[in-house]
């Protein structure tokens, strides 16, 4: 995967993590586990993205 292609993809993640982090604060308490998980997956995918933009995968 190019350069580019990981960083657009990166920044849509950044984007999606801060969506979320915001949804969660104004969730009613009924919602907040499932947006939690959404978040976690995401934040899990962005610091993925992350690390191979950094160049720590497949080393």
């Amino acid at each position: 995967m190019s350069i580019r292609l990981l960083a657009k993809d990166l920044y849509r993640y950044q984007k999606e993590v801060e969506r979320l982090e915001r949804e969660l604060a104004i969730a009613p308490a009924a919602k907040q586990p499932a947006i939690a998980e959404r978040l976690r997956q995401a934040k899990a995918e962005r610091d993925l993205l992350r690390r191979a933009l950094d160049g720590e995968i497949g080393r």
